[in-house]
């Protein structure tokens, strides 16, 4: 598992959670508010970012013995979660995502004068920063399915190797799409990633795609900034 992850950039993980764990998961993401400026609402999708601020109940039900064995063994040396975000695709959705890599972190300020640091955005009170590659090379994002996911329903399409280049010029990407694979996971399952070129098409199924997007880091920042949504994994 960690060496396919290392040398493909991805891997699938069929069964990471059992039906009820998942079913518990759901109860909790549909128990919670729906609304607030972390809440995105429309025909095509549902999101909430800061997910464990927004729903602080679905941690317990997440931080299994599973997800911490899996953990120890991509991250040894220990981490800490860096970003949770739910994504909902309801079926039929129009809502397609372009080809990219995930290079933003969340932080808590704007520091200036960090070299590699950059470029820095400041959105609806969020400030976001592109840090240097080594703080993405020791990131590891954990995409966990609540149902079945296949190309029909928006799985992620993404291009194997794509995460040893560092950041992809916008101009070479589309060249490198041809060799993209879809990733089918199961309900239960994840999909592991690294940084990697990744996309997904519109649904054309019947059936949702709801999605818990974690990233976990073993990099610490400069002195001065901190991971906006940092979580210790003990």
């Amino acid at each position: 598992m960690t060496f396919e992850l290392a040398t493909a950039g991805h891997a699938t993980l069929p069964a990471l959670y059992t039906a009820a764990e998942v079913a518990a998961l759901l109860r909790c993401l549909e128990s919670a508010p729906a609304a607030g400026p972390n809440f995105r609402r429309s025909q095509d999708v549902f999101a909430i970012r800061h997910l464990l601020g927004e729903v602080p109940a679905l941690w317990p039900l997440l931080a299994t013995s599973a997800l911490r064995g899996l953990l120890h063994e991509l991250l040894p040396a220990g981490c800490h979660l860096t970003k949770a975000i739910y994504f909902d695709k309801p079926a039929g959705s129009n809502w397609l995502v372009a080809w990219h890599q995930d290079l933003m972190i969340n932080v808590d300020r704007r520091a200036a004068d960090l070299p590699g640091f950059g470029p820095w955005t400041a959105k609806a009170g969020w400030v976001a920063v592109q840090p240097p590659v080594e703080v993405l090379e020791n990131t590891v994002t954990i995409r966990l399915h609540l149902d079945d996911c296949d190309a029909t329903n928006g799985a992620l399409k993404v291009v194997p190797g794509s995460h040893l280049g560092g950041v992809a010029p916008a101009e070479t990407i589309a060249a490198r799409t041809a060799s993209a694979t879809v990733c089918t996971v199961p309900a239960g399952g994840a999909m592991l990633m690294k940084p990697l070129l990744h996309a997904s098409n519109r649904s054309t199924s019947s059936r949702p795609r709801r999605v818990i997007h974690l990233e976990f880091s073993a990099a610490e920042l400069p002195s001065g900034l901190a991971w906006r949504e940092r979580r210790e994994i003990v």
